[in-house]
């Protein structure tokens, strides 16, 4: 809903970087790799020990800077295969490592198991939400929809936990049951979204298995 949005205008704020960066001959890889351990750092070093605001503001930057990796990539001619599954796969890890550290601090110190629930669903949601959407284009088709996809999912889950942080009360509350509504909305969305484009279709012996 806000990805393509969010991620040209934060293009055009990091333009001057991407030159400079390209001209330094950093590749998008590297830029993915930084970007995927800072916020994986961010998360697990801060936000599952409380430290809700920095956390989430420190992995917040990490994730605007992983957004760096595609511009860069197109500024140096283009991507690549590899680089393309990376980034994909330190999505999910990144995801993990937030949502992990959520469910951490609210079964120790921050003490609300239903929290923590809600975390996890959170998670649940956000990798069918991508499992659905990558099987679906495995086998030709397409499946873009959806209410919440990872970039709203981020938004509601940092921005929660960074006012929480913050001190207002139920900010993380309200993040976590929005995103998991919206979440189970997704995975229903896309469910259906491929039950009508397989109509009509067989499934060919080149489609990957699971």
């Amino acid at each position: 809903m806000l990805g393509s949005g969010a991620r040209a205008a934060v293009g055009r704020v990091w333009a001057p970087v991407v030159t400079r960066l390209a001209r330094a001959g950093v590749t998008p890889d590297t830029v993915t790799v930084v970007g995927t351990l800072g916020a994986i750092v961010g998360a697990v070093a801060l936000i599952a020990h409380g430290v809700l605001f920095w956390g989430a503001f420190t992995v917040t930057l990490f994730v605007l800077l992983d957004m760096l990796d595609g511009a860069l990539a197109r500024a140096r001619g283009g991507g690549s295969a590899f680089g393309a599954v990376l980034d994909s796969v330190c999505d999910r890890a990144v995801d993990a490592a937030v949502f992990g550290a959520l469910v951490w601090w609210f079964t120790g110190a921050g003490d609300d198991r239903l929290l923590a629930l809600l975390a996890l669903l959170g998670l649940t949601f956000g990798v069918l939400t991508s499992y659905i959407k990558a099987r679906a284009e495995g086998v030709g088709i397409p499946c873009d929809v959806g209410l919440v996809e990872r970039t709203e999912r981020l938004i509601l889950v940092l921005t929660g936990t960074g006012l929480t942080g913050l001190g207002i009360p139920y900010a993380v509350d309200v993040g976590l049951w929005l995103l998991v509504v919206g979440g189970a909305v997704t995975v229903a969305q896309r469910i259906v979204a491929v039950h009508r484009g397989a109509r009509g279709r067989a499934l060919t012996p080149t489609a990957p298995a699971p």
